[in-house]
Parts: C-alpha cells; structure tokens; sequence
C-alpha cells in the first residue's frame, strides 16, 4: 500500500512513524513533512490548502490511500475532490468537516440530536453578545469561542465580566482571527476533568482509538493562556469500559448517526473533547483529526497494523467494532519557543535530540526546520518528546529525562505533563 500523509507537525510525524511500521505499507511520502518526518520518508513541498495540488500529487505518485492530518485541507473540500475524481482518502467532505470548522454548527447539531453538551448562544454582534454576558446568562465564568478555525486559541474561559467583554471585542470588533471570529458561541462553562475520546468512523459505525488527557494553558497548574496543548498522557484513567460504552452510545453513535441522516456522512478520525461533570460526559468540542499533542500518545497505543483499518474507513468498510489496544502508559511533553502563544522565535539551534532517543524516548518534530545544515526551531510548538512505559510514574520519569537533554535558546515547557494521571489513578 502506497500511503500520502498530509501535514508538518508532530501529529504527522507520529502518523508517518506508526504507519512505517505496518508490514501491508510499502511505501510514504508526506506533504509537505518537517525535517523529523524525512529521516522516515520522502517528503514533498505542496501547499496543504490547495486541494488540487494534493490529489495532483497522488495521481501522479499512484497513491492508494491519502490521509489527512490538518484540519484547514478538510475545511476547504480536498475530500470533495479525492471522491470527485475517484481516489481513495481518510477524512470528512467539507460538510461534514463543520463539526470542527464551524463551533456554531456543531452546536446546532449536537442540539438537534440530544448530545449532551453546554447551553449557549451564537452572535455576530458586539451589542448583542456584550449583553449576553453583561446579564450573566450562562454564568461566570463562561466561555467565549471563535466560530472558525483559529488554530487553537479563538477560546478564552473569561472568568469575570471584564474578561468576557475583552474576548468579544477581540473577536467582533478587533476581528483579531479574522473571518473565523466573526461570529462567537457564548456557552456555559462546564465543570469537571476534561477528557479527550478518538474514534475512526466509516460513514455509518465507528470504533474506538483510545482516550487521552491533554493540557492546553502554558503553565504549570492550568494557569495562563490557552495553547495548541502543552502535552498529553494517554490512556485517560478516567475512561472505563463502561464510561467508554456510554461515550460510545449516548455522543459518537447518535453524531455519526446524525450526520448521515443529514446528508453529511462522517468518515475519518473524529475527536471528541469532553467534559466528564456529575451529570455524565458532555461534549466541549469536535476535532475532525487527531488531536496534536494527543496523537503523539494515541498513535503508538494501537496494538494491530493501523493501515488497513484506516483503508477500510476510507471505502465505507469497517467490519470491526473493536481494534486492538496496548496496556502501555505514554506521556508526551511539548517544548515550544519563547513567547508562545503570543508569538514565537524561529531560527534557534536545536540540540541533544540524538541524545534524547538514544535514551529511550522518541522526539516528534513539529515547527522545526534546516538553516544551513542545522536543525533549528520554526514557530511556537517545536517539539514533543514522548516516552512509553508500564507506569504513569516511569513514563513521566523517562519524558523529563529526556526533555533535559534537549536545548534550544528560549526553550519553554510545562513540568506538571501526566500528574494528573497518578492523582486520578
């Protein structure tokens, strides 16, 4: 099997790393791939928002099956086009891809079909959404959304009026994520673990990938802005087989289900953000892809070769309720760049990679680049260390290992990645 894998993150080179590994795949390229990901693969300079350079490039590679790691080529219709000209591709059409790219549609949905999530309100404007939360409707604190894709940082939990009334005027009147803030969701914010739930989806059944908890603010003990995520552990402790059944039966059968009766089947990975409260889990948002740091830890949890499942969804085919998951514990620790997530340096020498994974722990890349010769960072997440073991408490040990063996000028990471996997076991 001739594999495309779309994307230049960590994410990606977790995907490149664990398809490599399965014997039916004969061959990888990566579009347009990061250095990590071309010690594994050939890697191919295209634009990821241009969904006809993408299916150009798996005809004339005689691709068997392309799959999507980003959310902006979903967004913009490359599925449209694979399943237009007949070429096999893992991801959403464009329609169905709105459950991420819109929040106000997801919202919609989840409310025409009974899915527990946060009561909310949609607005395009200023008055209007000033007065929504001026009149404390949901409460504080309450969560102020940008409706489109904003690259993970268009939420902010206002946890005061002043905040929420700041956070609309970014959004609606600043325009500071453009078009994807032109229209906000004000929801409810809800209390309680939050828990991240994959699944990979044919269009008409979906099977479980695993649970894993990530952490989003810069700092330690969830305080300062919301990020991409700092980290992640997986498994979630937090998920049983019986929440798990209940996640399965009462959130993803009912959306998959939901979107095809709406014309919109959904088929690829979906990632549902949730929000375990003392009423039951509630759904806090939709990802149509693996999450990123999440796939770092998901990824190398599937214990069966992951191609033909993923080739199976793709064609509407998947025949199992169930795949095959290790017992392992992973915990994956992001380093990113001075400043982020305001802004970030590029251009840092990266050192002690070699050194890291000769200790035992595997480094994805994720903004990182060559300037004559030398690895150097390239944006705000750089990259994601990840170690593996029988334990939170080793996994979390060998991570930290490894991340002191790394370096870059500026260098910022959480210390707390997986604590709270030991107080939740």
């Amino acid at each position: 099997m001739r594999l495309l894998v779309i994307g230049s993150g960590a994410r990606e080179h977790a995907l490149v790393a664990r398809l490599s590994a399965d014997p039916s795949v004969t061959s990888i390229l990566c579009a347009p791939g990061n250095p990590g990901i071309s010690a594994l693969c050939e890697v191919v300079q295209i634009d990821p928002a241009n969904p006809d350079a993408i299916l150009s490039l798996a005809e004339r590679e005689r691709i068997d099956l392309t799959v999507i790691g980003p959310e902006l080529p979903l967004s913009v219709g490359v599925a449209d086009r694979f399943a237009a000209a007949g070429r096999r591709l893992l991801g959403p059409h464009a329609a169905a891809a709105r459950l991420e790219s819109s929040k106000a549609f997801a919202k919609a949905f989840m409310a025409r079909h009974g899915v527990p999530t946060a009561p909310f309100t949609t607005c395009e404007d200023p008055g209007e959404a000033l007065a929504c939360v001026r009149a404390g409707t949901f409460g504080l604190p309450v969560v102020i959304k940008a409706d489109g894709l904003a690259a993970g940082k268009g939420v902010v939990i206002a946890s005061d009026l002043a905040e929420a009334e700041a956070a609309i005027d970014d959004a609606l009147t600043n325009r500071r994520f453009g078009s994807a803030g032109a229209r906000i969701v004000i929801e409810k914010c809800l209390i309680g673990p939050e828990v991240s739930f994959f699944v990979l989806s044919d269009g008409t059944r979906a099977i479980p990938l695993g649970t894993a908890q990530d952490h989003k603010r810069i700092f330690d003990d969830d305080r300062g802005p919301n990020t991409g995520g700092m980290g992640a552990f997986a498994p979630s402790p937090l998920v049983d087989a019986a929440m798990s059944e209940r996640i399965m039966s009462d959130i993803v059968d009912t959306v998959i289900g939901g979107m095809a009766a709406e014309g919109y089947p959904f088929r690829g990975f979906l990632y549902v953000g949730l929000m375990l409260t003392p009423s039951g889990p509630q759904v806090i948002e939709f990802n149509v892809r693996l999450g990123d740091p999440e796939a770092q830890v998901i990824l190398p949890l599937v214990d069966e070769p992951l191609a033909p499942l993923l080739a199976a969804a793709a064609a509407g085919d998947l025949r199992q309720s169930t795949c095959a998951l290790s017992h392992d514990r992973l915990v994956g620790v992001v380093l990113a760049s001075r400043g982020y997530p305001e802004s970030s340096e590029s251009g840092q020498p990266i050192a002690g990679i070699a050194d890291a994974e000769r200790a035992g722990v595997v480094v994805y890349h994720a903004a990182t680049a060559t300037e004559n010769g030398r690895l150097v960072t390239a944006g705000g997440r750089v990259l994601t260390v990840v170690a593996r073991a029988p334990s939170y408490a080793e996994a979390i040990g060998r991570a930290y290992a490894g991340v002191s063996l790394v370096s870059f000028d500026g260098a910022h990471y959480r210390t707390d990645i997986g604590r709270k996997a030991m107080s939740e076991s």
